[in-house]
């Protein structure tokens, strides 16, 4: 199957008056038409950094400084904002995070869906947006939706108010949705229904999606792929069974182990010593080499290569270097 996205050797730095912060470095992935990829980490690894940049996105002060980003036969790392403009919203939607403060209080809900159809769509009726609109919220599990496009957002329950999100993202058909932490302050039954949902709407509408996410729990019930990533690189990719039940980069082992389970006893969690280093500082070795309980000396002295450990699976680890042998 030919690849939608496909993301080689990008890496995005934001430039500060201490320094350059290599927020997303040298990373690369690609993502099928109807594929859910999963990209995970500690907050400040590079996740959100990473889809911003795909979406041409990222905040002032920082700036894509090499790589390529190729969707549908494109480069967007090359693309001029008037062509961006174009992609955004139409071909290439995002659900940002914290979508809860996303939604404009003082319009309702139906003037800010009908706005990406006006933009995206200027040959379409008033009565063919108001069909496709009232449609898309049926699609998402949305009740009488013809009395929500009159509300306001202050009128719904966050719950709603992430599906309208949703159903705006999608409102356009785009071929690629980026998800940036969408379950954020929702409670856990609604966090299920959440992503049952965008499963279903993936498989319905062939949409492929980008799951940036810290929880790894909703990672199991959605994703056909998982990066890991740590400092802004991806340190382990597999398809999602491999990582959980055989990991193999030891910061991928530390997430698993503080991740609670129902058959672990009481007090048996087990979180990641120590923190991430600063990125202002060059990492000349694994820039997990201080808090792993694995680490040795060619460690410290330079960053490992990433090697297919088994068909798919890729880790970023020098215990995966041919001549390694487990120490005795």
């Amino acid at each position: 199957m030919s690849k939608l996205l496909e993301v080689n050797n990008l890496s995005t730095s934001f430039f500060t008056k201490f320094g350059e912060v290599k927020a997303v470095n040298n990373i690369s992935f690609d993502l099928e038409p109807g594929q859910v990829l999963a990209i995970v980490g500690e907050s400040g690894s590079g996740k959100s950094v990473t889809s911003m940049s795909v979406m041409r996105l990222v905040a002032k002060g920082g700036k894509i400084v090499n790589g390529s980003i190729m969707f549908d036969g494109k480069d967007l790392a090359k693309l001029s904002e008037k062509e961006m403009s174009k992609i955004r919203g139409k071909e290439i939607s995002m659900i940002f995070q914290d979508p809860m403060t996303c939604l404009n209080p003082v319009f309702t809900i139906g003037n800010q869906m009908e706005e990406s159809l006006k933009l995206h769509f200027k040959g379409m009726t008033a009565s063919e947006r108001h069909t496709k609109m009232l449609d898309m919220m049926e699609k998402v599990g949305l009740s009488n939706p013809e009395e929500r496009l009159k509300q306001y957002p202050h009128e719904l329950s966050g719950g709603m108010r992430q599906r309208i999100m949703i159903a705006m993202s999608l409102l356009c058909g785009p071929k690629l949705l980026i998800a940036d932490e969408p379950t954020t302050a929702l409670d856990v039954t609604i966090q299920a229904q959440i992503m049952d949902l965008m499963r279903d709407l993936s498989e319905e509408l062939n949409t492929a999606i980008i799951l940036i996410t810290h929880d790894l729990g909703v990672v199991a019930s959605i994703a056909d792929r998982v990066n890991v990533m740590y400092c802004g690189e991806i340190v382990e990719s597999a398809p999602v069974k491999d990582l959980y039940y055989k990991p193999l980069h030891p910061y991928t082992w530390g997430l698993l182990k503080a991740l609670p389970r129902l058959d672990m006893k009481e007090n048996e969690l087990q979180p990641i010593p120590g923190s991430t280093p600063d990125l202002l500082l060059e990492q000349k070795g694994c820039p997990f080499f201080d808090r792993c309980d694995h680490a040795m000396e060619c460690c410290r002295d330079g960053k490992p290569p990433i090697y297919e450990v088994e068909k798919g699976h890729f880790a970023k680890c020098w215990r995966y270097h041919p001549e390694f042998k487990e120490e005795q």
